[in-house]
């Protein structure tokens, strides 16, 4: 790791980080598990002890998920729908279930990835205290 040029700290490396949240663990140690349930956030890791209770991820994972997802099943709706010309119904029903499992899968995995961008930039209170 290297130190911070102005406050001889240790940075934090964000694509590590990044990973670590991105599978739902501490973005400290990479082993303990980050959320307790579904999208809640743990006060501390288990297996180092990492404050992780400072976290504003607030709306952002909701906002990424919109845009991921969005972008991902509109053209590819509109693909489907000028290339086989599927019922309407057959369309909407399939296309919903996929955004919904979709939206399911990528929420937890990126409120873990902002919580972990949080830590390694040492936003809000995961600042230089640690």
């Amino acid at each position: 790791m290297t130190t911070h040029p102005d406050l001889g700290i240790d940075d934090r490396p964000m694509r590590q980080a990044m990973l670590r949240g991105w599978r739902r663990r501490c973005p400290g140690c990479g082993a303990g598990p980050m959320l307790n349930g579904y999208l809640k956030v743990r006060d501390n890791c288990p297996v180092c002890g990492e404050a992780l209770h400072h976290h504003r991820a607030d709306d952002g994972p909701a906002y990424l998920t919109i845009l991921i997802v969005g972008h991902i099943l509109a053209p590819l709706i509109l693909f489907v729908f000028i290339e086989f010309r599927p019922d309407p119904l057959t369309l909407a029903t399939v296309f919903s279930i996929g955004t919904v499992a979709l939206s399911l899968y990528l929420l937890p995995r990126l409120k873990g990835m902002l919580v972990a961008i949080q830590w390694s930039r040492r936003m809000h209170g995961f600042g230089l205290a640690a």
